[in-house]
């Protein structure tokens, strides 16, 4: 056999395999086996390389795209389905299409099931996958096709041999499995990284994320649900039998598209509202997460003859689930402290299992939405899941309540430190400006230590707590005073790790004033607001004495920022701790603008920075336009004066170009240093 006979032989092994493993969930070979075919298909194909197609399993990874995705228009609007809660409102729409449609007239439904996923479109040309966007607003969505590609259940390629049906867009939901999302979040907690709320938002971030690699790892699947052809009308009048939604996914089934087995055709209305109803009542037996039922007519020339409104199709309608909900007792409201130090009331309950886990704890949020429901210890109250993951007190069984109960006041101090909590006009958040909070500790620490902040290599989490919990320091000002002694009694701390530590902290003093800015963990200033503040200020004295209304006039501060600015720099014990940095030796100035680092063509211009660099990290790189003298902004305008483009620039780059901003390669930057201007 040769390599070009073998290579075809194993592509269509393992797409086989892939679809016995992803769309009928019966895989006939281990995964030992399965990598071992695409470990001699990638061998085959890397000795030749002129035989790798698009389309080939070994393609579904591809490298790291930009921090911006391309923007794409959808050929056909992703419009909205309009929701119904009750029975009534599904037989007013029957009612609607009847008087459209005429009384002699007959038609019938298709009902899926609505997963609780991410929407998305996928364009094929001559029967390749060329495109994947998000819904986005319906008109416009981000080209996410790398990521897409990841996703194994997702034909590459489909063996078509009539040209009508060559090219064709699909519609479907991207979604996590129960199971799933419980290994991923698992793997988060085994890796100390910030876990997911719910399956939606998981998949959400993952089709977001700007590396291949990793979505790929996470275990998302999809169901298509929606077929358009480029030539609709040919379509319909060669083969009629694709007039229907419900042999449309079949259509899609025999060409490997994962669909729901759960959809149903009917031929009333009466039908259709039983049906749905009984999924609601039995949604927990399904191995994913879904919100309602979506109710169409089968005809898709009945479709294309109803039309649309500017937001929704007149041929559908969605019946959205009522959230499942449950009475039982508020035992106690306690108070968690976050890093920011917003203070967060809590609902202790008395457990009462709901949508299958059982419930204890549900947030409050803040003051005002104890004091809008008018929560008091003891109340019977009515619980629910937020989207069927998030537990959310609702209301109060009123006809249940003790007279003898008092409205439950907020605390005035912190319930950890006892300092005195404060209040915004233009929040709803409470907070403890006190830096030293023990509960604010370990948070803040892991902040301050971060790779984007001080970059302190070595201060992990179980490091982190130890040190605390041993009383070694009280605040952050207290790591650059820690000993060899004192760390390497901590467990796991032998005289490398803590030399390493040590090492760390001290280089980490060098520091510009804008990452020591940031890793205060002042609320509501990022990386961005404390750059711009830093070069502005010059040094930390200078941002100590600032004013609200001088940190307005610096471009992009507003005056949250601003206000929050000035009010952690009033607190005596947040000096204390820059104080203790000062004498630690930190670098409170940012790098100043000088004869010897000014270039002219530099000097107050405007930067942007886009696509992913080579020889630059983002942060590298806008140090050095800011020791050069210039700005670095994150938007495209009329007034900037330059983009930095690496590979995948995206849409910055279309505006730069309809703008006439001169775009730079990295080379083309570099030679900016050797202009003479």
């Amino acid at each position: 056999m040769s390599p070009a006979e073998r290579i075809e032989t194993l592509r269509r092994e393992i797409q086989s395999h892939d679809y016995q493993y992803f769309i009928i969930a019966n895989p006939v070979i281990s995964d030992y086996d399965y990598d071992m075919l695409l470990a001699e298909l990638q061998e085959l194909e890397t000795k030749n390389p002129d035989l790798i197609t698009v389309d080939s399993p070994t393609q579904r990874v591809g490298e790291s795209i930009s921090s911006t995705f391309p923007i794409v228009e959808h050929r056909i609007p992703m419009l909205s389905i309009s929701n119904t809660y009750s029975e009534s409102e599904i037989k007013d729409f029957d009612h609607r299409i009847r008087g459209l449609v005429g009384e002699q007239r007959e038609y019938s439904y298709v009902v899926e099931l609505k997963i609780d996923g991410v929407a998305i479109s996928l364009q094929y040309e001559n029967g390749l996958l060329v495109q994947g966007a998000t819904r986005g607003d319906g008109d416009q969505g981000d080209n996410i096709t790398s990521n897409l590609r990841t996703i194994r259940s997702i034909p590459l390629s489909i063996k078509e041999t009539s040209p009508l049906f060559s090219n064709f867009e699909v519609r479907g939901e991207v979604y996590l499995p129960h199971r799933g999302f419980q290994q991923l979040n698992a793997v988060r907690a085994k890796e100390e990284q910030q876990q997911f709320a719910n399956p939606r938002n998981a998949t959400a971030g993952s089709l977001k994320h700007h590396n291949p690699r990793v979505v790929s790892q996470r275990p998302l699947r999809v169901f298509i649900y929606g077929l358009h052809f480029e030539d609709e009308t040919n379509v319909l009048r060669e083969h009629p039998i694709l007039d229907g939604q419900y042999q449309r996914l079949h259509w899609l089934t025999k060409r490997g598209f994962p669909t729901n087995t759960e959809s149903r055709r009917f031929e009333t209305i009466s039908e259709v509202t039983k049906f749905c109803s009984d999924w609601e009542n039995h949604r927990s037996v399904l191995p994913y997460d879904i919100d309602g039922m979506v109710i169409k007519i089968d005809s898709i020339s009945l479709q294309q003859e109803l039309g649309t409104t500017l937001k929704s199709p007149r041929w559908a309608i969605a019946k959205k689930f009522a959230a499942q909900r449950v009475t039982t007792k508020l035992k106690d409201i306690r108070f968690q402290v976050g890093r920011t130090g917003v203070v967060t009331p809590v609902a202790e309950l008395e457990p009462i299992l709901l949508a299958g886990s059982t419930i204890s704890r549900a947030t409050l949020h803040n003051e005002d939405e104890v004091r809008r429901k008018d929560l008091r210890l003891g109340d019977t109250v009515f619980i629910e899941k937020g989207g069927d993951v998030i537990p959310k007190v609702i209301s109060v069984d009123m006809s249940k309540r003790n007279k003898e109960s008092t409205p439950f006041i907020m605390p005035k101090t912190c319930p950890i430190c006892h300092y005195p909590l404060f209040r915004s006009e233009n929040e709803v958040a409470i907070r403890c400006e006190n830096a030293a909070c023990s509960a604010q500790m370990l948070a803040r620490v892991t902040h301050f230590t971060q790779r984007k902040a001080m970059d302190i290599e070595g201060f992990g989490p179980a490091v982190t707590e130890q040190i605390i919990e041993c009383g070694l320091i009280q605040d952050v000002g207290d790591i650059f005073e820690l000993t060899r002694d004192q760390l390497c009694h901590l467990d796991r701390m032998g005289q490398k790790s803590t030399d390493k530590l040590l090492q760390s902290i001290t280089t980490s003093k060098q520091q510009p004033l804008e990452r020591l800015l940031f890793s205060l963990g002042i609320p509501h200033v990022g990386e961005r607001a404390a750059q711009l503040v830093a070069v502005q200020c010059e040094t930390i004295d200078a941002i100590i004495s600032i004013s609200e209304e001088e940190l307005v006039k610096i471009p992009e501060i507003g005056p949250k920022i601003a206000e929050s600015i000035v009010f952690f720099f009033q607190n005596s014990r947040n000096l204390e701790i820059i104080q203790k940095l000062r004498v630690a030796g930190l670098n409170m100035q940012q790098i100043k603008t000088n004869s010897d680092t000014v270039h002219k063509v530099f000097l107050d211009r405007t930067f942007v920075i886009t696509g992913t660099l080579i020889n630059y990290t983002r942060n590298n790189i806008s140090e050095m336009i800011i020791a050069a003298g210039g700005r670095v902004v994150k938007s495209v305008s009329q007034k900037t004066d330059f983009l930095v483009a690496g590979t995948d620039p995206g849409s910055k780059l279309q505006k730069a170009n309809s703008l006439g901003i001169k775009v730079l390669s990295e080379q083309d930057f570099e030679n900016l240093f050797e202009t003479e201007e």
